[in-house]
């Protein structure tokens, strides 16, 4: 009798690794463009993971993303959501939508409903959940993300800020299991750009796995578990803030720069005022600790 062979997903839980997403040699050109925006691209991501996708424009980091939601359907490779890979029906679809949020760099590409209660309600309605638990679920996440001070305003009368703020309420309500946000703070203002990381950080915080797309390296290396760096369509870098961050041709590669806290942290070793064993800071707080330890231990 023929042994069946192990896909992936078999192995992987075998091994005890609950990888929410895995791509598999995934790859992807949009029409009349004869460069891949994705090739043969192959990734996995645990459940409840913090990652932050890096890399210049081109690189195919919405790209990815887009398969991940089944909007986009890989030419080749295959995505595997929760340990079964993607089938591009509708029925099938609309259950990997359940599972796997998306909130578009643009939110005005994303927003269309009359007010913005209604466009809140739209998705998981469409769900096919029933209008009451659709109507305490809206609510409540009305209130978690402040919204209710504009909750009938027309979505097109909303600040950008106010703008990406529905957008993101409007997949939470889905309840998904995976959150996506494309360049969550592109185009906001400092106060928005706060508010809507301090969103993002209460979504980890729930065991949502979270996917962000940034080029802030600083925000990158302080925030995540882990960083996937994207050069034309591949993966060239994958591991904790710290390995990726201290790896400069692959940051080079990418277009990137080591994050001003390791910039720092290094200068100040070669200049003694560290000493070789001092650990690297995961943020600027931690770098003023490290000082104002040395210079406890000079004293």
């Amino acid at each position: 009798m023929e042994k069946k062979k192990k896909t992936m997903a078999d192995r992987e839980t075998k091994d005890g690794q609950d990888w929410v997403i895995e791509a598999e040699h995934v790859s992807y050109a949009y029409e009349g463009n004869d460069e891949k925006a994705l090739d043969n691209f192959s990734l996995k991501i645990q459940r409840g993971k913090k990652v932050a996708f890096m890399g210049g424009n081109g690189s195919g980091k919405s790209t990815f993303f887009l398969c991940l939601n089944g909007i986009r359907k890989p030419d080749k490779g295959r995505i595997i959501i929760d340990k079964r890979p993607v089938v591009y029906r509708k029925r099938e679809l609309l259950e990997v939508r359940k599972k796997v949020g998306i909130v578009f760099q643009e939110p005005d590409n994303q927003l269309f409903s009359a007010s913005v209660y209604q466009e809140i309600s739209f998705g998981i309605l469409n769900l096919g959940v029933d209008e009451d638990t659709a109507r305490r679920k809206v609510e409540q996440v009305i209130e978690e993300l402040g919204i209710s001070p504009f909750r009938e305003r027309p979505v097109h009368a909303l600040s950008g800020g106010q703008k990406k703020q529905v957008a993101i309420a409007d997949i939470l309500a889905m309840s998904p299991e995976v959150m996506i946000l494309d360049e969550p703070a592109a185009a906001l203002d400092s106060w928005h750009t706060n508010k809507v990381r301090r969103i993002v950080d209460d979504l980890a915080k729930r065991g949502i796995t979270v996917l962000v797309s940034t080029h802030d390296m600083d925000y990158a290396y302080g925030w995540a578990d882990e960083i996937v760096l994207m050069h034309r369509g591949q993966l060239i870098g994958k591991g904790t803030p710290l390995e990726v961050c201290s790896d400069a041709e692959a940051l080079k590669k990418a277009g990137l720069e080591m994050p001003a806290v390791l910039k720092l942290y290094g200068r100040m070793k070669q200049r003694g005022i560290l000493s070789s064993d001092t650990m690297p800071p995961a943020n600027m707080e931690e770098l003023e600790d490290c000082l104002a330890n040395a210079y406890e231990r000079r004293m």
